[in-house]
């Protein structure tokens, strides 16, 4: 039986990625120092993840994966580390679920949290990234009120609601908030956080590159553009997903170096972040860094709106030729299929 299972649910966009895929780098090592990161892969965690919070998006692959992964915990002697951010918003009944999954052993939950002066370009590339047709300007002015997309940012970045929510279901003894690093921070700095709050012994783990790299503002407009495109073409969820978001956003246009989204936090969310991190310090969380790291900061870029044509055309570009490449990739691999196949020489020649 396990000793203690630890849950990283999150927040979306506070360094997760990173976080996950270190975990996933030094599987062998914690597990040599008596901590299991379940599954062969981080995908496992995702599918058990989609099946006990009921996510249809993540189709029959994810049925009995919540089971399995419970069990695997339950048959390790030590400590399990989850981390996984679609748990961070969940309903109190849903959370009830997931940590009585685990029966008599303790659950610790750790929340990574990051200021909203640089959650909210985050949060609408995210959007973008998963098919959203909203404008930058439309987006920001959108987040004071109750409709969309404010509906779906506060669900995600609800600070106070979401730790209050996993605070009441553990303890506060057992709930850790881990503040992401200001800016220019050594990306090390939120793993050395991550893992005091998980009491996870790290020494000498293995680094990784940074994970998740932003979209510059041209490259969001060109994915804003192809979405409204789309938005009328019979494009499955699946093939989005694999395509779109994965085969262009992560793989073509983020990291393509050009000017980032700036933002300038208006008055009303600089109160309104006020009154969260409030609301997380009253819930009695331990605290790993500081809760000053979460006053929302000035991003610096330009404003998505004021983009010139000439710079949205050479995303354009960047992404005909990754898309050309790609597919000569693809079709060399076929007449190597092909070649072995048919004993090395050269392709059948259909008339």
């Amino acid at each position: 039986m396990a000793s203690r299972v630890v849950l990283h649910v999150g927040l979306m966009k506070s360094g997760t990625s990173y976080l996950q895929q270190r975990l996933g780098a030094n599987r062998a090592l914690l597990r040599d120092r008596g901590v299991l990161f379940p599954g062969e892969t981080w995908r496992d965690q995702v599918l058990a993840v989609s099946d006990v919070l009921g996510r249809k998006q993540a189709g029959p692959a994810a049925r009995g994966r919540w089971a399995a992964l419970v069990a695997e915990a339950a048959a390790y002697d030590g400590v399990v580390v989850v981390s996984m951010e679609f748990l961070g918003p969940a309903p109190p009944e849903r959370i009830a679920e997931v940590v009585g999954s685990f029966g008599d052993v303790p659950v610790e939950v750790v929340l990574t949290l990051r200021d909203l002066g640089r959650g909210v370009p985050a949060m609408w590339q995210e959007s973008l990234q998963n098919g959203g047709t909203t404008d930058w300007t439309t987006y920001v002015a959108g987040l004071d009120g109750r409709r969309k997309p404010a509906r779906s940012f506060w669900r995600q970045q609800g600070m106070g609601r979401i730790v209050g929510n996993w605070a009441a279901a553990v303890g506060p003894e057992r709930t850790s908030v881990v503040t992401v690093p200001p800016r220019g921070a050594p990306s090390s700095l939120l793993w050395e956080r991550f893992c005091a709050a998980t009491d996870l012994d790290a020494a000498g783990a293995a680094p990784v590159d940074p994970a998740n790299t932003s979209l510059d503002a041209a490259s969001a407009l060109v994915l804003l553009d192809l979405n409204r495109r789309l938005e009328t073409a019979e494009l499955s969820a699946s093939d989005y997903h694999t395509l779109v978001k994965f085969g262009l956003g992560k793989r073509v246009l983020a990291g393509r170096g050009g000017p980032a989204i700036g933002f300038a936090p208006p008055a009303w969310l600089v109160a309104r972040s006020a009154d969260v991190v409030a609301r997380v310090a009253a819930t009695g969380a331990r605290v790993v860094g500081d809760l000053a790291d979460l006053d929302p900061v000035v991003v610096p870029g330009v404003d998505p709106s004021t983009v010139p044509a000439e710079e949205r055309y050479a995303a354009a570009v960047d992404v005909l030729a990754a898309l050309t490449l790609q597919r000569a990739e693809q079709r060399a691999g076929q007449r190597r299929g092909d070649q072995r196949r048919t004993g090395g020489g050269a392709a059948t020649v259909r008339t």
